[in-house]
């Protein structure tokens, strides 16, 4: 399909013929439609996407798409995909999960393609419980946490999903919501157009099992409390009047009020820092200490899995010809079972 024609396309074309089954007040719902609404206008063609999900309520994205989909198996979306982008790395790759599915049983796979910063683009919807198999605590709950299988509270220690993409050194994180629609085009925007993995944690509420999980980014009367918007080159500010900001005492992070600080003493934002602690000091401000960032946390340029991959193959041709598979596979004792 020629840039023209596909320039046309509106959200109209990557909506499926499925019914949408999740349920009433979900934010899977906001999630899908901005991913429609952001995919005409990154120039790639239906025929060219792949939305790879694993098991969760998440999972179903790819039915919802007017693009190519594969519903796999639990936890093992980031490795279907790693596949799918070095066999044709011309698809544009997208991994829907969960933070169950992708932190607990797919912990592993989610973080080797992280390290290996595979062309993919990963969008991890996080409610901070179990929702399709009716409100178990996920890696994510917090410590306390009351559901379904810890009725006396949760005592393990919860997984923050950007401190674990940063720390295995993703070359994009951000952070957005369900709920802050605009915010969540624009990060999806940007995570398009990064060459290498892009990991999106985007919060959401249960609205069965965990309905207030996010109530401090939601509530109107507390988010703007709450977030710190990032913006690239500026101070980090914040507040319903921005009137507070965050200044670097050491190695360790502390809100002040504008009128105690000097302008040159708040910490300015700088995406681009290839040295991961600036980034990780802003995965570990939790609330309700601190606000917690949203927007792109790190994005920086570094040769990608897949280009490394297709380079090496190259190669390895230009130096011994293409080769030949009947020859391969007769280059040894063969034989013949009857």
């Amino acid at each position: 399909m020629t840039q023209a024609l596909e320039s046309k396309l509106t959200r109209k074309d990557f909506v499926s013929d499925q019914e949408v089954r999740w349920c009433p007040g979900c934010g899977d719902y906001a999630i899908l439609a901005q991913m429609q609404k952001v995919l005409p206008e990154i120039g790639v063609s239906r025929e060219q996407i792949v939305f790879v999900s694993g098991i969760g309520c998440s999972s179903r994205f790819p039915y919802y798409m007017n693009t190519y989909g594969i519903h796999s198996i639990h936890g093992r979306a980031p490795t279907i995909a790693t596949g799918l982008k070095s066999v044709n790395p011309d698809l544009s790759v997208w991994v829907i999960t969960g933070d169950g599915d992708g932190l607990s049983i797919g912990g592993n796979h989610l973080l080797h393609c992280i390290r290996r910063n595979v062309d993919v683009k990963i969008v991890l919807f996080n409610n901070q419980v179990y929702g399709l198999t009716k409100g178990q605590y996920s890696p994510t709950s917090l410590l306390g946490h009351r559901g379904k299988s810890t009725p006396l509270g949760s005592i393990d220690y919860p997984l923050n999903p950007i401190s674990v993409a940063i720390g295995a050194e993703a070359t994009f994180v951000a952070r957005t919501q369900d709920t802050h629609t605009k915010h969540l085009q624009e990060v999806l925007r940007r995570a398009a157009s990064h060459r290498g993995t892009a990991f999106i944690e985007v919060f959401q509420n249960c609205v069965v099992y965990h309905p207030t999980a996010w109530d401090h980014t939601t509530k109107a009367d507390l988010r703007d409390d709450n977030i710190l918007y990032l913006e690239d080159g500026e101070p980090l500010i914040f507040g319903k009047d921005r009137d507070k900001g965050i200044r670097v005492n050491g190695m360790v992070p502390e809100v002040v009020p504008l009128s105690d600080a000097d302008p040159g003493e708040l910490a300015v934002h700088r995406e681009d820092l290839d040295n991961t602690s600036y980034a990780y000091m802003l995965s570990r401000m939790l609330h309700p200490e601190f606000p917690q960032p949203f927007g792109v946390l790190r994005s920086v340029e570094r040769p990608s899995y897949t280009d490394l991959l297709v380079h090496q193959v190259e190669e390895s041709r230009s130096r011994q010809g293409g080769g030949d598979l009947a020859d391969l596979l007769h280059s040894s004792d063969t034989w013949t079972v009857e």
